[in-house]
């Protein structure tokens, strides 16, 4: 007698934990051969906002950890990957990469997630400033996160994409919602277990299942959503989110150009595209009199 396969079901990843959408839809994963890989859940605005929730709640204990504390979790999703590398290998090969290809992107989003730990506590140095002025005052203009950061990650990449648009974002102290590919979703929810078996606390990545279509206009909408990042080409969506992203002055950014197997797939300045620059003016006491120096 043939066995039937039980598929699994992959679950959204929301506050640390693994909850079924609260639509209860589903929908098949296939590959190229439309073979049915899993069952994923699809995603409703519902939970996209208890996940925007789960954000705000984690954004100020993770913003206000110290930078190097950052960096050793960063640091520590990395390994974790590194240690779940053949099945991340497998679930690459069931979508429709080559070995050696799969073995490539897990080995670069390693890489990636090291890269940006080793910046988190380096970019205020690169990218903060003393700054000159004619009056007795120091005035000190300094990077901060923005918040929420919704991510409608590369879809014709399942896993180094996600990783390449999470780790800037997450290395600054900001929380994000991500809406992973959806027809190669199968690494994003694994990844979830990475980062839930890690030592980044729940609310600060969470990730959703779904369609593009049905969810766009919600994380151009949501009031709580400070940033937005895109990364396809369509332009229908690209006008739909400059329009309502307005609304609230959210940021917006496009990374429909950007080749993450390459080295302009992680620079320093993704994770300055979602900060703010903070200017502080502090008095200097001239202890010389009127006529003297500081």
């Amino acid at each position: 007698m043939s066995r039937l396969e039980i598929l699994k079901t992959y679950k959204i990843y929301i506050a640390g934990q693994f909850p079924r959408t609260e639509s209860g839809r589903f929908y098949a994963a296939k590959n190229a051969a439309g073979k049915q890989l899993a069952n994923m859940c699809l995603s409703s605005r519902k939970d996209f906002r208890n996940a925007v929730v789960a954000a705000r709640g984690a954004f100020s204990g993770w913003s206000g950890r110290a930078a190097f504390n950052r960096s050793q979790i960063l640091y520590r999703i990395g390994e974790m990957l590194e240690t779940r590398r053949t099945q991340f290998v497998d679930e690459l090969v069931q979508q429709d990469l080559t070995t050696a290809q799969a073995n490539a992107e897990v080995n670069l989003a390693v890489d990636r997630l090291v890269y940006y730990a080793g910046w988190c506590d380096k970019y205020q140095q690169v990218f903060s400033a003393v700054n000159p002025v004619a009056s007795s005052h120091f005035n000190f203009s300094v990077q901060e996160p923005t918040g929420v950061v919704a991510i409608i990650a590369p879809q014709n990449s399942s896993l180094l994409g996600l990783v390449s648009v999470m780790a800037p974002v997450i290395a600054s102290g900001n929380t994000c919602v991500i809406l992973a590919s959806e027809q190669k979703p199968l690494c994003a929810v694994t990844f979830a277990e990475v980062l839930n078996s890690s030592d980044l606390p729940g609310g600060v990545v969470n990730i959703l299942t779904g369609k593009i279509p049905e969810l766009a206009k919600w994380f151009a909408e949501h009031m709580d959503v400070n940033t937005v990042i895109y990364c396809e080409k369509d332009t229908a969506n690209k006008n739909m989110f400059r329009e309502k992203a307005a609304v609230n002055l959210k940021r917006l950014h496009f990374y429909d150009q950007v080749d993450w197997n390459s080295e302009e797939g992680q620079s320093p300045y993704f994770i300055t595209d979602s900060t703010e620059i903070k200017t502080t003016w502090h008095p200097v006491e001239n202890i010389a009199g009127a006529g003297g120096g500081y």
